[in-house]
């Protein structure tokens, strides 16, 4: 055998071959007009669009709180219609939208486009983790942590970028920073325009069924698709025969079978795929995960009012918190994958998570104990810790759960539902935050706590009712 080369090696290192190599470009990409954009939004709709604070507000809020609606229409959709073609759209109308905010400085308009921008921006966020666990399929976990660094470096870049051109705070240099975000989009489409489109098990399972009268071999692909008996350049790779052998296997019995009769197949009656609104235990798990995501919201909103407000730390720590968290992530989050590197893992792994949200509260408490500016910013730098050990823990358990808890024949819809409990953090997060700063360190005590049960009630909710493993068979569409 011949010595490995660089491009097999980076093969090996990155799940998903070919695809999954260009949607962490795409992501990364993405991420840098976000990095724009989100640097950019307040001060632009202030100075640019001429808005006052309240009605600043009133936008941000009502056009994120249409956006909730993106991850399960996104969902759905995907599992109707092939999603590359779906995820390049969705990236044309956020770019649009962004270009749109350019025309008009009426709070009417600006609502419905920035409405369209947040329900692009949730819809996209879930089609890529679906396009992802279709493509990583066992490997989603890696794939997810190294995702999540393209994520974070992408945001870093484009806040850096963000940061440089606002020490000239011009008007002009607001809208250049606002077509940048849009151009990150338009690039992002055409990186999808190289990604194939993944296999998905719902979509098969629509073809597979002949009609009367209709035979196996008269049916054809979608161009761009591969067929559940037809292997992509991707599939035939040294890295993918495990998988190539098992799509072999299962579709070589009815291709068989199908030549081996000369009747018309009998009609079959469809099965109605899964519905995820009827799924209490998916619709619980979504609760859960709702308030195991506030990490999110004591970054952006917890630890930066408390330490100002409630502490002697010095102010110049605060932004130096949020460095620490982007570092954090940016080194560690893949060496993380390994607390969800099965659905087992995954569920055991609620317990550290749980002690890492106990930790951050009682840190964030204890930072008032002593009126000393080194003790408040040593607890404030354990309590950063803390929260960011939280947040990869909980981005691998969610990627992986979240997926194995779903049938592969409904996966999208599932997806899109699990998606709502992002959606509805950011709206609702700041609230809970800010009331845990309201009560003192009684609060943060009770915020932590009350994570850490969640984790337990999780643990709880995903065992299966013989008190085995998950009882959702651990399949993913790539593996058909």
């Amino acid at each position: 055998m011949g010595k490995p080369t660089r491009a097999t090696a980076l093969s090996d290192r990155i799940p998903g071959g070919r695809d999954g190599r260009h949607m962490l470009i795409v992501t990364f990409v993405d991420r840098i007009g976000s990095g724009l954009w989100g640097a950019t939004a307040t001060l632009y709709f202030t100075y640019a669009a001429g808005l006052s604070t309240a009605a600043i507000g009133v936008l941000l809020a009502v056009s994120g709180a249409i956006g909730i609606a993106g991850p399960p229409v996104g969902g759905l959709l995907a599992d109707r219609l092939p999603l590359r073609p779906l995820l390049i759209t969705l990236q044309v109308v956020r770019a649009a939208a962004s270009l749109a905010l350019l025309t008009t400085t009426d709070l009417r308009l600006l609502l419905a486009i920035t409405a369209v921008g947040s329900l692009g921006d949730r819809a996209v966020s879930v089609l890529t983790k679906l396009y992802a666990t279709r493509v990583a399929g066992p490997d989603r976990a890696r794939y997810q942590a190294i995702n999540r660094t393209a994520m974070n470096v992408g945001w870093a870049v484009g806040g850096l970028a963000a940061a440089a051109a606002l020490t000239d705070g011009t008007v002009t240099v607001y809208r250049w920073l606002l077509i940048g975000d849009a151009l990150s989009f338009l690039a992002s489409a055409l990186f999808t325009l190289g990604c194939a489109e993944p296999p998905s098990t719902s979509r098969i399972a629509a073809k597979s069924t002949p009609a009367p009268g209709e035979s196996v071999q008269s049916r054809k692909s979608t161009p761009g698709e591969s067929t559940p008996g037809e292997c992509t350049p991707e599939e035939s790779a040294p890295g993918n025969s495990a998988a190539l052998a098992e799509s072999a296997l299962a579709n070589s019995a009815p291709a068989e079978s199908a030549l081996a009769e000369s009747s018309p197949a009998p009609h079959k009656t469809k099965t109605p795929a899964p519905n995820p609104w009827r799924d209490r235990r998916y619709l619980a798990y979504t609760a859960s995960e709702a308030a195991l995501f506030l990490d999110d919201s004591v970054f952006k909103v917890g630890l930066p009012l408390w330490a100002v407000t409630a502490t002697s730390a010095p102010h110049q720590l605060v932004p130096l918190l949020l460095v620490l968290n982007n570092l954090l992530v940016v080194l560690f989050q893949v060496p993380f994958a390994r607390f969800g590197a099965t659905p087992h893992i995954a569920r055991t792994s609620l317990w550290p998570l749980a002690c890492a949200f106990l930790l951050g509260g009682a840190a964030l408490a204890a930072s008032t104990v002593v009126d000393a500016p080194w003790f408040a910013a040593v607890t404030l730098v354990l309590a950063a810790t803390a929260f960011t050990v939280a947040e990869m823990l909980h981005a691998t358990i969610s990627w992986e759960l979240s997926v194995v808890l779903a049938p592969p024949t409904a996966q999208g819809a599932y997806l899109g539902v699990h998606g709502l409990a992002q959606a509805v953090q950011r709206s609702a997060g700041p609230l809970a935050v800010t009331a845990a700063i309201a009560a003192g360190p009684l609060g943060w005590l009770g915020l932590g706590a009350g994570l850490a049960a969640i984790c337990g009630a999780q643990r709880h909710l995903v065992r299966d009712r013989d008190d085995g493993a998950l009882s959702v068979v651990p399949v993913t569409v790539s593996e058909h």
